[in-house]
């Protein structure tokens, strides 16, 4: 005959219910807490490549607004090239600018109170001053000239 196996059931229910609160949920816990640290780096994983990933997003806005500006600066440009295909602007822009008048015209400068003149016109500006005039030869002060009138600042017409 043989005889039951002893059961220790009673003796092992009384050391899990010895053990403190914190040690039989050791278990779980230990498991939360891997979770929670796989979580952890997941999501500063998905942080950091998300914040790349947004801030590429605005660099690309921000290059096709770039684009389009540019382009419309181009085509800007590209119809003001066309306009001076057009003999007729190009006549206009000669009266207006530097003042010419067409053969058996006769031409009219409105003058201020100041001695300037009013309206359009090309004024020149010149980059050196009266006391260095005198020290210059001749030659040094028409290429200070020349170089002043390849440069010339639109002057704006009062009122």
């Amino acid at each position: 005959m043989s005889r039951p196996a002893p059961t220790k059931s009673a003796p092992e229910n009384e050391a899990t219910e010895r053990k403190p609160v914190w040690q039989r949920g050791l278990n779980v816990t230990r498991r939360a807490v891997a979770l929670a640290v796989v979580l952890i780096v997941l999501v500063i994983s998905f942080g950091s490549t998300t914040q790349i990933y947004l801030r590429q997003q605005q660099d690309l806005a921000v290059a096709k607004q770039e684009i389009r500006d540019r382009q419309a600066q181009v085509s800007d440009l590209e119809a003001e090239l066309a306009r001076w295909d057009d003999p007729a602007y190009v006549k206009a822009q000669a009266r207006d600018r530097l003042g010419w008048v067409m053969p058996g015209e006769t031409g009219y400068r409105v003058v201020g109170d100041d001695g300037k003149p009013l309206g359009g016109g090309v004024a020149l500006e010149s980059q050196r001053s009266e006391t260095d005039e005198g020290a210059q030869y001749w030659w040094q002060r028409l290429s200070g000239s020349m170089a002043t009138a390849d440069s010339p600042v639109r002057q704006v017409g009062k009122g």
